[in-house]
């Protein structure tokens, strides 16, 4: 929209503003409040409210004129409600005040709470005031904002014109809401740590890198909370969780967003299987206080949250969706043959972990539709680094991977607490990985040097669990701003 397209639709509404000055009635005051009404309180309490004088507040959506009199409906966070404009009980000057506004406008209105002959909740206005002038019209009431990206990079629009969206925000809140209280309830304690990093670590991912000019030194925002929790452990507060944000300099797709939230959390004298035990009941707690059920339908398929829910090692998993037994197949360049034999695709210069790794996500993640725990990973698969080795299968670690809907949700480990593997694995890694900044964290080593009980620990990525609980087919869908490349055409039009 060029500069005459745009002050061609801004003029009528400002016209109109200075029509409504000069009628000489109150228009847009500092404040309306703060005994307001909610659309769906009244609704919900029309037999207590009907007959009594209201004040309502909320965004001007639909007009019905009929001459003497009109229907509004307006739109507030509960919901909408609908207003009835009498010329004859507001008088001639306040119902031209009416006659003057806009969709989008945001009124305020006092009036008696009654219901129409079809049954529906209303309120007859008896005063109405201008609280917000809209220049520019909203999207289609019936067909909102068809284009995803404005959906993303207009979100307020989004909200505006879409109870689909303000139901899934809604759950959003709820969920991370009912977690904390969960995760409060049974002794955790919330804590903050550190998003600048001087070293970045807790998993495997290119961070987003800047300068701190004050310092003189490279900084780092977080991919993981975990080193700094688990120094928490070794401090001496034995359960402890955050919920913030991290940060991946990598690729988006349905699933993947560079800045995302996190749940980690972890509690000292206890491993894998505690911590299985916890996400499991937490979760699907959670599933039932904010929707009612346990039932969810997500890419058109029903998943049940009720417990329990099935534990699957990955040798089996990759047994039964792959046919290859890894436990007879141990050396690389045979499953490497082994996977070009029934077709699936892998690099061939990858390590045998990360072979089986190609392996679980092109054959056995598609199909781990039920909440599923995916367990026991081999020791040089990607992401265990962090994880304790079996006492039984030292080439195993205590680790678990949580699948739902055909997408990983959350890691799991048994913390790794002794200082000398650890420090092997990671340097191995750091070795390995060929990075410029890919250093060894030796203060956290230090702080497992100082004696870290045995812990167990999750990540669980909320923005995929509301994807999820919502039906949501992208994750952008589940963050209010998710960042977009910029564009030079801000002006244009939904």
């Amino acid at each position: 929209m060029d500069v005459v397209e745009q002050e061609n639709q801004l003029k009528p509404r400002r016209r109109k503003l200075e029509e409504l000055k000069a009628l000489g009635l109150p228009f847009l005051p500092n404040t309306y409040g703060p005994e307001l009404h909610k659309a769906a309180d009244i609704q919900a309490r029309f037999e207590e409210l009907e007959g009594t004088r209201v004040r309502v507040a909320g965004r001007l959506m639909r007009v019905r004129m009929m001459g003497k009199a009109s229907f509004a409906h307006i739109l507030d966070s509960s919901g909408e409600l609908q207003l009835y404009f009498k010329r004859d009980r507001l008088g001639d000057t306040a119902y031209e005040y009416f006659k003057l506004l806009d969709i989008g406008d945001i009124i305020g209105v006092e009036g008696t709470v009654f219901k129409t002959r079809t049954g529906e909740v209303t309120v007859e206005a008896e005063d109405v005031v201008l609280l917000a002038k809209s220049y520019r019209s909203l999207p289609d009431k019936w067909h909102g904002i068809a284009d995803p990206e404005t959906r993303y990079r207009r979100r307020y629009l989004d909200l505006i014109s879409s109870e689909e969206s303000r139901r899934a925000f809604r759950i959003r809140s709820g969920v991370v809401s009912r977690i904390r209280r969960y995760l409060d309830e049974r002794g955790f304690l919330e804590v903050e740590t550190p998003i600048l990093q001087p070293l970045y670590g807790g998993g495997a991912a290119t961070p987003f890198t800047t300068d701190y000019q004050s310092l003189d030194m490279t900084a780092y925002l977080r991919i993981a909370t975990e080193l700094y929790l688990k120094r928490l452990i070794v401090g001496g507060f034995e359960r402890v969780y955050e919920i913030g944000k991290d940060f991946r300099n990598e690729g988006t797709s349905r699933k993947h967003s560079p800045e995302f939230t996190m749940l980690e959390f972890y509690q000292a004298y206890a491993d894998y299987r505690d911590v299985m035990a916890l996400t499991e009941s937490m979760l699907s707690e959670v599933t039932q206080q904010i929707l009612g059920t346990q039932d969810v339908t997500f890419d058109e398929q029903t998943i049940d949250f009720l417990p329990p829910w099935r534990r699957l090692t990955i040798r089996d998993a990759v047994l039964q969706y792959a046919e290859i037994d890894i436990d007879a197949v141990r050396d690389r360049e045979a499953l490497y043959s082994e996977i070009q034999r029934i077709g699936a695709h892998a690099h061939p210069d990858s390590s045998y972990g990360k072979l089986v790794e190609e392996l679980v996500s092109s054959k056995v993640e598609p199909c781990l539709i039920q909440p599923t725990f995916l367990c026991d990973f081999p020791v040089d698969f990607p992401g265990s680094l962090l994880a304790k080795r079996r006492a039984d299968r030292p080439d195993l670690t205590e680790r678990f991977e949580l699948y739902i809907g055909g997408i990983e949700l959350g890691n799991a480990f048994t913390e790794l607490n002794e200082p000398e593997d650890q420090r092997q694995r990671m340097e191995e890694a750091s070795h390995l990985s060929g990075e410029e900044h890919a250093e060894v964290d030796r203060d956290f080593l230090l702080a497992l040097e100082h004696g870290m009980p045995p812990t167990g620990g999750a990540g669980i990525g909320l923005d995929r669990l509301v994807m999820i609980l919502t039906g949501s087919h992208h994750i952008r869908e589940t963050i209010l701003f998710p960042l977009l490349r910029q564009r030079e055409d801000v002006d244009v039009e939904p």
